[in-house]
């Protein structure tokens, strides 16, 4: 089976700050894949790199088999239209109403935007009456669902997650969790999140990779993270201060 997303030997680096190292991934169709790891370890670079936002300096990103790291202009369009994102903040229009917020990247008459965004809420758990108020107007857990229900709203082959339970109680963040793992079950997208919250990974993930320092250090089912026998994925797993991976701490 060809992989819908696979990384070979990416390297990235902003001036002397090597941030990816060597990658290695290979995410299967409709597979969930979460990324674990600290702030600063190039999670985000990753996604930014498979969407085509920065362009490493070595290696190879295909998706579906097609080489995606050259690609501009039209070509370049052609592929992000592929993916949704659920970013870290929901990043909301506040000057719209909602239903245009989750309609923004669907073309159309009005009327029908607006029936397709009441859909999408629905999928979230959201009712019609959200539709015309403002994200002002909504709690954080409800801002979330709506940047969700955006991200699926053009009906993407693949969905990235940055950091979807970030600022949530919770009880709202397992909201978001169960509503991910639906989604990507029943629509049968491919999923990335990148996370350092392991109650998120447990719910979401199919596999589990940990990036550290540039590189996977691990990658294995989410059955397999408490026994991965990596001293690295242990420390993180139980967020212990004590382990191979070091804080940098600076005194005031």
């Amino acid at each position: 089976m060809t992989a819908k997303i696979a990384l070979a030997n990416v390297r990235k680096r902003f001036g002397a700050k090597v941030v990816l190292d060597g990658v290695d991934l290979s995410i299967a169709p409709a597979e969930s894949m979460v990324i674990i790891g600290g702030s600063g370890t190039g999670k985000s670079v990753m996604i930014k790199s498979i969407l085509g936002l920065i362009r490493p300096e070595s290696g190879s990103i295909t998706v579906d088999g097609r080489e995606v790291t050259g690609l501009r202009g039209r070509a370049l369009a052609d592929h992000q239209a592929r993916f949704g994102m659920l970013f870290q903040g929901g990043a909301l229009f506040d000057s719209l109403p909602i239903w245009r917020n989750i309609s923004f990247a669907l073309s159309g008459p009005a009327r029908e935007r607006r029936a397709a965004a009441i859909d999408n809420l629905a999928r979230v758990g959201l009712g019609a009456d959200v539709a015309d108020l403002r994200p002002s107007e909504l709690s954080g857990g409800m801002q979330k669902r709506v940047a969700l229900a955006r991200a699926i709203a053009a009906k993407p082959e693949i969905l990235f997650f940055d950091e979807p339970t970030t600022g949530l109680d919770p009880i709202m963040a397992d909201v978001i969790n169960d509503l991910i793992r639906t989604l990507v079950t029943d629509l049968g997208i491919t999923a990335l999140t990148i996370t350092h919250d392991m109650a998120s990974a447990r719910k979401i993930a199919d596999q589990v990779a940990m990036l550290y320092q540039g590189k996977i250090i691990w990658h294995g089912p989410r059955a397999e993270i408490d026994t991965a026998g990596n001293p690295y994925v242990d420390q993180f797993v139980n967020g212990r201060a004590e382990g191979p991976i070091k804080m940098q701490l600076h005194s005031l």
